[in-house]
């Protein structure tokens, strides 16, 4: 054995703080998004069935959410709207008086300094559940822009510090930036959901934002989970409409997909920690198959080694919680 020649990798592994010294990826509260869900309504706090530790709430209780986030050293929420009216071109989503617009007004009223991202969709307004304008049974491209131009200018117009449309229209982020040029907000960015695909893990946001689509799927704007090349074209397609983040949708099973889009492109690249990676977690630990909190953290962990800058969770208040107590 003496002549035995070998790398002795685990010396540095000795113990806690040579560990930690060595370490390549850390998490931070800043680096995650908390989705907040406002629905209409007075005293609403109501969990989502199929997401522990979620809620619909109204705007009486939004600023107990973002409280709790800035004392855990969160430092940007996600908006989704959840309205008690629908109709065919989702237009309580452009409504000045829309529940995403007052919930960002009261956010940066009481809290300016909390980053208030403004998600941009149609799907959770229209009653048939698409992302865009009907036709013949049938999702419109070129129409569709139109309404999200005019979300995403409503949506800065109330305060909103960053918009993120997340309808996968071709076009949407040219027609966005267009928009939002046209009526003076020049400095409002657009985090783009560059890399979105028509994903299984979506269903218990479904149940949250009471978005699932009344006829058909979503597999005609949405990408094919098996492409890989088609989701570098979209990001390249993004990154030249002027987008100023990429989010890639979902995330753990498309670490493979954050990497290449990282590896290509200097723009922050956002990891979305979907819902159904989320309840999947909620569920196992539910029934003590696993250790929640390791597993949260190595799945956040991952995320953040395979390229993601910032991680939209559910996760992100817990996660925060254990985070400031190591």
């Amino acid at each position: 054995m003496k002549d035995l020649l070998f790398d002795r990798h685990r010396r540095l592994r000795g113990s806690d703080a040579l560990r930690a010294m060595v370490r390549e990826t850390w998490l931070r509260p800043e680096d995650f998004i908390y989705p907040l869900f406002v629905v209409e309504g007075e005293n609403i706090h109501r969990e989502v069935p199929s997401m522990p530790g979620v809620f619909h709430v109204s705007l009486d209780g939004v600023m107990d959410e973002i409280n709790e986030c800035q004392s855990l050293g969160i430092k940007s929420v996600i908006l989704f709207g959840v309205p008690k009216e629908k109709d065919a071109v989702g237009s309580q989503a452009y409504a000045e008086e829309g529940i995403v617009q007052q919930a960002t007004r009261l956010i940066k009223k009481e809290a300016s300094e909390m980053v208030v991202v403004a998600d941009t969709c149609l799907c959770q307004y229209t009653d048939h559940g698409h992302c865009g304008v009907i036709e013949d049974g049938k999702v419109l491209n070129d129409p569709t822009l139109d309404l999200l131009a005019k979300t995403a200018v409503s949506q800065a117009k109330a305060g909103a510090d960053i918009i993120a449309p997340s309808n996968m229209m071709d076009g949407f982020v040219a027609a966005i930036r267009y928009g939002l040029d046209e009526a003076g907000y020049h400095d409002v960015p657009i985090m783009s959901y560059a890399v979105k695909y028509s994903s299984s893990f979506y269903g218990p946001f479904r149940d949250a934002a009471h978005s699932s689509p009344q006829f058909g799927d979503r597999k005609t704007y949405q990408m094919d989970p098996a492409n890989r090349l088609e989701a570098l074209r979209e990001a390249d397609s993004d990154v030249n409409e002027g987008a100023d983040f990429l989010i890639v949708k979902p995330a753990l099973s498309y670490l493979d997909i954050m990497r290449e889009v990282k590896d290509r492109h200097t723009l922050p690249v956002v990891a979305y920690n979907v819902s159904g990676e989320y309840s999947m977690i909620k569920a196992a630990a539910a029934n003590g198959w696993i250790n929640e909190q390791e597993v949260i953290l190595e799945k956040l962990t991952s995320m953040k080694r395979a390229g993601a800058d910032l991680i939209i969770t559910y996760h992100a208040k817990e996660a925060s919680r254990w985070l400031k107590d190591q």
